[in-house]
């Protein structure tokens, strides 16, 4: 299964590539590793990112997408802007979304710990909390 994490920052979406077969874990070269909202008022640009986020998907047959939710209120709530990107990437046709707490992936990561350290996946530093998100989905 390969699938499409994702951690929602204010007005950038972070992704992370991921693929697990008999057991093993891959992470495939990626041509992009954030989408960036400029102006969340701007239709054209929602309707650009949707369609770049869509073509992104098609080109690496991407069977899932994992969303890292966000608090919607509190010190740690969301932006609006993240919860358009959200919805933004829901409403992609032929595409299936899922959600995992900061909590469930927290419990995921203790039963299954990274056996390499986040510094030998070859990602950036930033893809670190979608990588958790596709790691724990995945275990």
């Amino acid at each position: 299964m390969k699938i499409c994490a994702v951690e929602l920052r204010s007005n950038e979406a972070i992704i992370c590539l991921l693929t697990k077969e008999n057991g093993l874990f891959d992470i495939p070269e990626c041509r992009s590793q954030k989408f960036i909202m400029q102006d969340m008022l701007d239709n054209e640009q929602m309707r650009k990112f949707q369609a770049t986020f869509a073509k992104l998907l098609e080109d690496y047959q991407v069977d899932r997408v994992v969303i890292r939710t966000r608090e919607t209120r509190g010190k740690f709530a969301g932006s609006a802007i993240g919860f358009k990107l959200e919805a933004a990437i829901q409403l992609i046709d032929g595409v299936e979304v899922d959600f995992m707490s900061n909590q469930d992936i927290k419990q995921k990561m203790k039963r299954n710990p990274l056996s390499i350290e986040f510094r030998a996946t070859g990602l950036r530093q930033f893809q670190e909390a979608a990588f958790t998100t596709g790691y724990a989905y995945l275990s």
